[in-house]
């Protein structure tokens, strides 16, 4: 190995030990209480370092997003792809993000500090990374839904502008959970949430099915047991 090449793999060793110890110390303490000086002082390195090899905070913690994100679509992808018919794919897809936000509620927070900071400025690079890992997960719920379409069982709408708005509405859902202490004290938040994957499928049906699921707490259960699958 030249010199070059040993020094190359040096610089990207570093910047590797760095964004563990951001990574550690997010998890540790949350986004709003990591420093880069708190950084910098685990990574027992000087700021100018870390500044050397990340151009700003918000591109750390953005590197930090897109692992989330490839987390995130992976997990999508897979739920997706072992479903077989239509519908089961798009419950399955919102179980997934469902359990993302529970086995990895640190880059569920990080992912949601971007998405509710849409002015933060990060490389262009990067951006263009996260960017593309965002709509690889949009994509994957709107094949879904075109894939209905195509079958006959949906109605003729936009499958992207669809996957937008459950999307959307699933993120909300989830952020809902933060108020199970107050007024979501005697609610189920997971059947609840369940329920708002079951109400968009039914928006999307030729012919919507007759089920009053707000006296059904878990309509995915009740549905297999109609189906005679439990």
């Amino acid at each position: 190995m030249g010199a070059k090449e040993r020094r190359e793999r040096e610089r990207e060793q570093r910047k590797n030990d760095i964004l563990d110890t951001a990574r550690a110390l997010l998890f540790e303490k949350g986004l709003n209480a990591t420093t880069i000086n708190q950084i910098a002082k685990r990574a027992e390195l000087s700021v100018g370092t870390i500044y050397f090899y990340y151009d700003s905070k918000e591109d750390l913690y953005a590197t930090l997003q897109l692992e989330g994100l490839e987390i995130l679509t992976g997990m999508i992808r897979e739920a997706s792809e072992a479903a077989s018919a239509t519908e089961e794919k798009i419950r399955a897809i919102g179980a997934a993000y469902l359990r993302f936000s529970k086995e990895h509620s640190n880059y569920f927070e990080i992912i949601n500090y971007f998405l509710t900071s849409p002015e933060t400025i990060f490389s262009q690079d990067l951006k263009s990374r996260v960017d593309g890992q965002g709509t690889q997960s949009i994509s994957i719920l709107a094949e879904a839904v075109e894939e209905g379409i195509r079958a006959g069982l949906f109605q003729d709408v936009d499958p992207r502008r669809q996957a937008i708005i459950l999307w959307g509405t699933l993120h909300g859902m989830l952020h809902f959970k933060k108020l199970q202490k107050t007024i979501l004290a005697h609610a189920d938040h997971e059947s609840i949430y369940m329920e708002a994957v079951e109400r968009f499928i039914d928006g999307l049906r030729l012919h919507p099915a007759p089920v009053d699921r707000m006296s059904d707490p878990n309509p995915l259960a009740s549905r297999r047991k109609r189906n005679g699958k439990i």
